[in-house]
């Protein structure tokens, strides 16, 4: 079949009609690019995520409260207060004979309060944490000192400062030495660290730490930590150490049954799997949300095209008369249909890549360490599924138009 003919019929039957076939393409052009932006977000997203969880180490181990499955998230990432892990669970984790492979080991707990200085005051949040921080994560100190083991457990009201927060509070002067106010209690810069920028899901540089105990009794009230993060001596004994954690709290919490745990252990490879496995569900899930606005489309073209057969009746029953057979016809109506659904893939997918740029270029200049990612798959897979809304959603006005009588057609007024 020479399908060049019904090429040129169908651009000659579109363009006759140029604002009809834009209003059928429109649709088209929102659903596809929709999908392209949520997928490009999307994408861009997770890449940041995950580079912000690689960024803290490969060689470090996370404990949380609360019990999880396997390949879940614990119950405190979800925002529910668990209270099982205590300081004496770090301490059993830092004991060689329990966890040979343990390096070093820090407790955290977080919480929100403003803090002042005698230049600016803001709201801000804070972290009660050990002195072994800088030894476990990638943190170094700029200006001054860390806290020491002493001032870890004997309620010194100390505090380090994050780099954004130390020049805020301080601008033009030194900090060290000088005093900052939390929830109305005075406390004394003693080191300021360097800058680092967003760290999985938190930002150092907009931090204030200050010692675990004094978070805890003084600032927040409680006896419990949010979380402890345990550095490991080599990526090879990742797996071996978070077995030993596991026997170890277990020990400390008298668990026997390892369906009882009341904690979870997680490693940056677990870490990673997990979030690339959340992660993915909400990209494809939006996506699928933004695929609907597609299905609307081709709904749109098959009303069209179903107009253009009511219209076109008495050409179809000429080219009947003249030989054309059923097969002629229901190509030249799904050729028509297909056009619209590829001119409008092809232009959703500029203005999705277009507007996806954009957005990538204004996060980046908030400040974030934000990738442009729009993969090739992405904008083939979303030319193919075009073409196809067009060839489903033109089958039914084909095959009506195909059935026409060239009697009825000629005498159709």
């Amino acid at each position: 079949m020479n399908i060049i003919n019904p090429i040129k019929i169908s651009y000659k039957n579109l363009l006759s009609a140029k604002f009809r076939s834009f209003l059928t393409i429109l649709g088209i052009i929102i659903g596809v690019a929709s999908v392209i932006i949520v997928m490009a977000i999307g994408a861009s997203a997770q890449s940041l995520i995950l580079d912000q969880v690689k960024g803290v180490g490969s060689n470090l181990i996370g404990v949380l409260p609360g019990a999880s499955e396997e390949k879940g998230p614990p119950a405190s990432v979800l925002g529910i207060i668990t209270t099982t892990l205590k300081y004496r669970d770090l301490e059993a984790i830092l004991e060689k004979k329990n966890v040979p492979g343990i390096v070093d080991a820090t407790g955290y707990v977080t919480g929100v309060a403003t803090v002042k200085s005698q230049s600016d005051s803001f709201e801000t949040s804070f972290q009660g944490v050990t002195s072994s921080l800088v030894n476990v994560e990638k943190s170094e100190v700029e200006n001054g000192r860390f806290f020491t083991k002493e001032e870890d457990t004997n309620l010194s009201r100390v505090a380090v400062l994050g780099f954004k927060w130390a020049n805020k509070l301080f601008p033009n002067e030194d900090p060290i030495g000088k005093t900052v106010t939390l929830k109305n209690f005075n406390f004394t810069v003693i080191g300021v660290l360097k800058e680092r920028g967003s760290v999985a899901f938190s930002n150092p540089d907009e931090l204030v730490y200050v010692p675990l105990f004094t978070a805890q009794k003084t600032l927040l009230g409680i006896d419990y930590l949010n979380f402890i993060r345990a550095k490991v001596d080599s990526a090879e004994n990742i797996a071996l150490a978070v077995d030993d954690i596991k026997l170890t709290l277990r020990s400390q919490h008298k668990i026997k049954d390892p369906k009882d745990d009341d904690f979870s252990v997680r490693d940056t490879e677990q870490a990673l799997s997990l979030l690339t496995n959340v992660t993915n569900v909400l990209k494809y899930f939006l996506a699928s949300i933004a695929a609907i606005s597609l299905l609307v489309g081709g709904v749109g073209v098959m009303n069209i095209m179903l107009i253009s057969v009511n219209q076109r009746i008495r050409e179809i029953g000429l080219r009947k008369a003249v030989g054309a057979r059923n097969s002629n016809i229901i190509w030249q109506f799904l050729i028509e249909s297909a056009t619209i659904t590829f001119w409008g893939g092809i232009i959703g997918i500029i203005l999705g890549v277009a507007i996806s740029f954009l957005a990538a270029v204004v996060i980046k200049r908030l400040g974030y360490n934000w990738d442009f990612i729009v993969t090739f798959k992405s904008i083939i897979l979303a030319t193919v599924v075009t073409v196809l809304i067009g060839l489903i959603f033109g089958m039914y006005p084909a095959r009506k138009a195909s059935r026409v009588s060239p009697m009825e057609a000629l005498r159709y007024e």
